[in-house]
C-alpha cells in the first residue's frame, strides 16, 4: 500500500513486498519495523519524478540511508510518465528528470545502495547505457515499456542494452495493478522478440531478477515447481 495511505487495488495483484514512497520523515519508524518484520523486502515505486524532484532530492537521503543499511532493494521511477502528464495529471512531472544519470551521486554517495531503474530510463537509451557501464551494481526493469510502448520501439531500446552487453542486467516486470491482461502482452514481448537468445529471455524473464533479489535456492526451486 502506498505509505500512509489505505489499502489499493494493488493488492489485489501482487504479493505485498512493494512500498510506494513519496514522502518519508512520517513514516521512517513504521517502515523500518515492516522491513524488519519481512512484511516490505523492496521499496519500489519510488517516484520523485511524478513530483518535480530529482532522484537524490535532499528530502529522500534519510530513505535511501536506509534501505542502504538494511540492504534493501530500490527501484526507481524513471523515464515515461502519462502522456502530456503536466497538463492533466501530473503538474510536476518533468521529462528531463527522468534522465537516469541524474542517479550517479546518489549511487556513489551510497556504493552498497541495491538500487533498479525502472522502465529502463526509456526513452533515453543512451543515458542509461551510459550509467550501466559506469556502475556496475545498477539494474533495470522493463515494466510498463513491455505493453505501453508500441512494440518496434520497445524492441529497437531492449535491443540496445542487450548489444551493449547488459542483458544479465534486465529483469522483467509489468508494472500492473489495474489491468492485469497486459501482463500476458509484457510476457509475449520477450518470448517473441526474435533478437534474444532463448537463455537471454530466461535470464531476462526470471534469472536475473532470482540475482538480484538474492532469492534462495529453496526460493527458486519453489518457483520452478521442484
Amino acid at each position: 500500500m502506498p505509505l500512509g495511505g489505505k489499502p489499493t487495488l494493488i493488492d489485489s495483484f501482487q504479493p505485498p513486498i512493494f512500498s510506494w514512497a513519496t514522502t518519508l520523515h512520517p513514516h521512517a519508524a513504521g517502515l523500518e519495523a515492516q522491513i524488519k518484520s519481512g512484511e516490505t523486502p523492496v521499496f519500489a515505486e519510488v517516484t520523485p519524478q511524478y513530483r518535480g524532484m530529482a532522484p537524490d532530492h535532499p528530502s529522500l537521503e534519510p530513505f535511501y540511508a536506509m534501505a542502504e543499511r538494511l540492504d534493501v532493494p530500490v527501484g526507481i521511477h524513471m523515464g515515461y510518465g502519462a502522456p502530456g502528464g503536466p497538463y492533466w495529471v501530473y503538474p510536476k512531472y518533468r521529462a528531463a528528470l527522468g534522465n537516469s544519470l541524474l542517479l550517479e551521486e546518489l549511487l556513489t554517495r551510497h556504493p552498497k545502495l541495491r538500487l533498479y531503474v525502472m522502465h529502463a530510463g526509456m526513452p533515453l537509451i543512451d543515458e542509461m547505457i551510459a550509467l550501466l557501464f559506469s556502475h556496475p551494481q545498477v539494474y533495470v526493469d522493463i515494466s510498463a515499456d513491455n505493453w505501453g510502448v508500441p512494440r518496434p520501439e520497445f524492441n529497437r531500446h531492449l535491443r540496445r542494452l542487450v548489444e551493449a552487453g547488459y542483458s544479465k542486467r534486465i529483469m522483467f516486470g509489468s508494472d500492473q495493478m489495474v489491468w492485469p491482461q497486459t501482463i500476458e502482452v509484457a510476457v509475449d514481448s520477450i518470448a517473441n522478440a526474435d533478437f534474444l537468445s532463448s537463455d537471454q529471455k530466461r535470464d531476462i524473464l526470471y534469472n536475473n531478477a532470482a540475482r538480484f533479489l538474492r532469492l534462495t535456492p529453496e526460493q527458486i526451486a519453489r518457483h520452478h515447481g521442484r
